[in-house]
């Protein structure tokens, strides 16, 4: 592959990347919203990650929903949640639930 093509392709990855961070800051900066605005923007980061989160926990193989015992994600992400909730703290719902699923695969739980 070409030296340029690759350069102008990370390039243009970049910008896909960075601008739709950098110009609602750029815009928004120093602003007061309306309250209903600030509200509904708070709800976005929570509702990004769900929309994330909740087709791996609950999806299997792509065609159906599994919420049986056998399904070792969901059950490790319902026991995260709420350490989550409790404590609050990121490195420690991280490590709790890399733990759970290891310890899961270790002894042969779900799939």
């Amino acid at each position: 592959m070409d030296q340029k093509l690759i350069f102008w392709t990370m390039v243009g990855m970049a910008l896909v990347t960075y601008l739709p961070r950098l110009l609602p800051t750029l815009f928004l900066s120093g602003r007061n919203l309306r309250p209903a605005i600030s509200a509904w923007l708070r709800l976005v980061p929570p509702a990004v990650l769900s929309a994330m989160l909740v087709p791996s926990l609950l999806v299997r193989d792509g065609k159906s929903i599994d919420v049986g015992l056998e399904n070792l994600f969901l059950w490790s992400g319902c026991v995260v949640l709420l350490l989550a909730w409790r404590f609050q703290s990121l490195s420690l719902t991280v490590l709790v639930g890399m733990g759970l699923v290891a310890a899961g695969r270790f002894w042969g739980l779900g799939y």
